[in-house]
């Protein structure tokens, strides 16, 4: 396997976050980087109301480890390729309104094909949480085929495809998520698929379309995570590091995306060949939480 752009030895294994679980059948579900171009896998997300804005926070994300590790094998194939920009539709000025997946299913298939559907896409939930991802493909695919405008059905089967690693196909169902939510909520995990890929035009439009968003702190720093990724497989761990250093300033009471963060940027030190800067901050994020990856090991190693 090809080292990650970032080191993530150690990290513990995604998620970080518990995915929810399914909820009762009047109530939504939605889903919350290692594979080659169609090889291997993101998260599940929350309930939502019906006619109920989608709210950005409470939507899970993969960790930095997760990000970094599962486009490890796609880089080698990938580094030196750049291709066009995908073509997007701009996104609306806020994410559009999503209904419960059990009043979309209703009016998409009828009332008795909807219980079916319903209890498909609470299965899948339930077996992406458990990593039975093969399992949770095979469940969303009559829900995906039959009710095509089903926001949570589109968003579970790209996250699942992004698990198992299958690229392009996980690029169509969140790009789809994108535009029929106007929602930025998946971008670091659509961003990874391109940077698997090698399609770093892709991944710095979803960037700057991020930024453009403002939304929650920690999809902002996955996302920045990916881009310094990106930089760093394409060999410029100069510009990586200015990605991950750009406005960074350690926090008194550090969270877990601030960790995160500082990990990676630390990783970039060490390869870089800033030893005295990489035990720094490794050393700082042992301070908060010694047991945060494998950063004691870091930390010996570079003393």
């Amino acid at each position: 396997m090809e080292s990650p752009a970032i080191g993530t030895e150690g990290f513990d294994d995604f998620p970080a976050k518990r995915p929810r679980k399914p909820k009762a059948a009047s109530e939504g579900e939605a889903a919350a980087v290692d594979g080659a171009e169609n090889e291997a896998p993101a998260e599940p997300a929350e309930p939502r109301p019906a006619k109920k804005p989608r709210p950005e926070k409470d939507r899970l994300l993969p960790g930095a480890d997760d990000l970094e590790r599962q486009a490890a094998r796609a880089v080698s194939r990938s580094r030196g390729k750049n291709k066009a920009t995908r073509e997007r539709k701009p996104l609306g000025a806020r994410p559009q309104r999503v209904e419960d997946p059990a009043v979309v299913l209703r009016r998409l298939v009828g009332a008795d094909r909807a219980k079916s559907l319903h209890r498909k896409l609470n299965e899948a939930g339930r077996a992406f949480e458990a990593e039975r991802f093969t399992d949770a493909r095979a469940l969303l695919r009559p829900v995906v085929k039959e009710a095509p405008d089903l926001v949570d059905g589109r968003e579970l089967m790209g996250l699942t495809l992004y698990r198992l690693g299958r690229w392009k196909e996980a690029i169509d169902q969140l790009e789809l998520f994108r535009e029929m939510t106007g929602s930025t909520e998946q971008h670091p995990v659509l961003a990874d698929c391109h940077r698997a890929l090698g399609r770093v035009n892709d991944v710095e439009f979803l960037w700057q379309e991020l930024g453009d968003a403002s939304p929650r702190g920690d999809v902002v720093t996955e996302g920045r995570i990916v881009l310094a990724g990106t930089y760093a497989d394409q060999g410029d761990l100069a510009k990586a590091i200015r990605t991950l250093q750009a406005g960074w300033k350690p926090p008194k009471r550090p969270a877990d995306q601030h960790l995160r963060r500082a990990y990676a940027l630390a990783d970039l030190y060490d390869r870089a060949g800033k030893a005295a800067r990489a035990r720094e901050l490794f050393k700082w994020i042992a301070g908060h939480d010694p047991r945060f990856a494998d950063v004691k090991s870091r930390v010996k190693q570079l003393s």
